[in-house]
């Protein structure tokens, strides 16, 4: 019989997508068929899954972690922002609708329903799940109608494990302030918790884990070190991408567009030690480099006003006169046009702009959004390409003429006459260590001679080692309880 186990954190970004996909690698490596689970999550960074849905990418990290494919029931809800204030619901891979926080609320009872039977199909082919929270328990104001954390926990009947971040610092009061603020019932549901994110000599906390555990109530399971190599890991937050300084590296600049999306692209590039990727925050203007970047974006046009209101499209003009290189991914791509226009308002109101005109290329908002895997070739050296697309828009134009990537005999992206502005919807190309050297080798670059995907599975063997020597797993698959199937109506 299956069983489940919850991961919560004390507050957010305390490292849960990281515990689980440890703990998921840890138990699929002693023969459980292990499944992650996320009732809801909420991201731009999303992945194709086998089942032609989207997902949240931390989930499919997680699946890879469990030696298995990526499915839509592994994240029933995701919310992806599309403006302060309001988000597109995608419910089982599927765009449902575009709404505002206080209207999310009334869609929350049929989201849970939703949840429950993905969890309960998930549950069908494995022996454990570990189901990832979002956000806290602690945020009380939200327990109405929640499917976050402990809504979906009590729902499921799936007993939680709670995370603090000591970090940030203030770990006793995170952890010992939850348990003062949930109701008896949820606090119940705990069935332990642990401290991750240590620097230094763990046994200095050992009298802060005896505080802890005689304010809660709740027994200690660990503390987990600071995992020096969670860079090597493909980025959750476009925050957790590192820019790399590396003197007299090939050097790449990505603008940090305000609705940065699926930007996986970077984790290869950041991860080559040959490469120097620098992510430009807003307020700082785009340097001297040799490729500049443009990634995708979950709101085109927004971004594209905001890339001018940084002055970042004169920088970019500057450096096309240098000589410098230009891709575009998705939305970068879009950008990189002469015009984008969105007659039926699906990036807000109806409206028609110019782009950046370095592509000669025009793009139209559609509401079909193009959800694929991809394999492809590079035209120029025959090297394999596998990714995905995930984006709204056609894009048609003379400069597509000069597509640079193949897919079943047709040519996709386009380029310039000189070819040295490119762009296409292929997300996850660098992921490729053939394409990823060949592309860069005609801009002057030399890769380094890594295994990509062969370093990001030995970094996840690292972290289920780091997990197994420094929390009690078996305690933690102790806790694990039955999943208890829905009853027949």
């Amino acid at each position: 019989m299956a069983r489940a186990i919850m991961i919560q954190g004390a507050g957010s970004n305390v490292g849960k997508s990281m515990l689980v996909a440890g703990l998921c690698r840890h138990f699929a490596r002693q023969g459980l068929r292990v499944r992650p689970f996320k009732p809801q999550n909420m991201s731009n960074n999303a992945a194709v899954t086998a089942d032609g849905g989207e997902i949240g990418r931390a989930q499919a990290l997680q699946a890879l972690a469990c030696g298995v494919e990526p499915l839509v029931d592994m994240n029933p809800v995701l919310l992806k922002p599309e403006s302060d204030t309001g988000s597109q619901v995608i419910v089982q891979g599927k765009r449902l609708a575009t709404v505002r926080a206080r209207a999310y609320a009334k869609l929350k009872p049929q989201l849970l329903k939703a949840c429950l039977e993905s969890f309960h199909r998930l549950s069908n082919d494995a022996d454990l799940v570990i189901v990832e929270g979002a956000g806290s328990p602690a945020e009380i104001n939200l327990r109405a109608g929640d499917i976050a954390n402990m809504g979906f926990a009590e729902a499921a009947g799936v007993p939680v494990i709670l995370a603090g971040d000591i970090d940030r610092g203030g770990v006793i009061a995170q952890l010992v302030g939850t348990r003062m603020v949930l109701p008896p019932d949820d606090a119940a549901r705990i069935k332990g918790f642990l401290v991750n994110k240590f620097r230094g000599d763990v046994t200095l906390f050992d009298d802060g884990m005896t505080a802890i555990a005689d304010r809660t109530g709740w027994p200690p399971l660990g503390v987990v070190p600071w995992f020096d190599h969670a860079h090597r890991l493909p980025a959750e937050d476009i925050l957790d991408i590192r820019s790399s300084q590396r003197d007299g590296a090939f050097r790449i600049a990505v603008p940090r567009l305000r609705r940065i999306a699926n930007f996986d692209d970077l984790d290869p590039l950041s991860a080559d030690p040959a490469l120097s990727v620098d992510v430009v925050p807003p307020g700082r203007p785009l340097p001297v480099c040799d490729l500049i970047l443009i990634p995708g974006s979950k709101t085109t046009i927004d971004d594209l006003e905001a890339f001018r209101a940084e002055g970042w499209d004169i920088d970019l003009a500057a450096h096309v006169r240098r000589g410098g290189h230009v891709l575009g991914i998705c939305g970068g791509y879009q950008m990189l046009g002469r015009r984008i226009s969105d007659p039926e308002g699906l990036e807000g109101a109806p409206r028609e702009v110019a782009g950046l005109g370095m592509l000669d290329i025009e793009t139209t908002m559609q509401p079909r959004k193009h959800l694929n895997r991809v394999r492809a070739q590079d035209l120029a050296s025959g090297a394999e390409v596998s990714g995905y697309e995930i984006h709204l828009g056609e894009t048609t134009g003379p400069d597509t003429q000069n597509g640079w990537l193949v897919r079943g005999g047709e040519v996709i992206g386009a380029a310039s006459a000189d070819g040295r502005v490119r762009g296409c919807y292929l997300h996850g190309l660098f992921s490729e260590d053939g394409f990823r050297r060949a592309y860069l080798a005609r801009l002057g670059a030399q890769a380094s001679d890594m295994d990509y995907g062969t370093g990001v599975q030995e970094t996840l063997d690292r972290l289920a080692d780091h997990l197994a020597d420094c929390l009690d797993t078996s305690a933690i698959l102790d806790r694990a309880a039955p999943i208890r199937r829905p009853v027949a109506s």
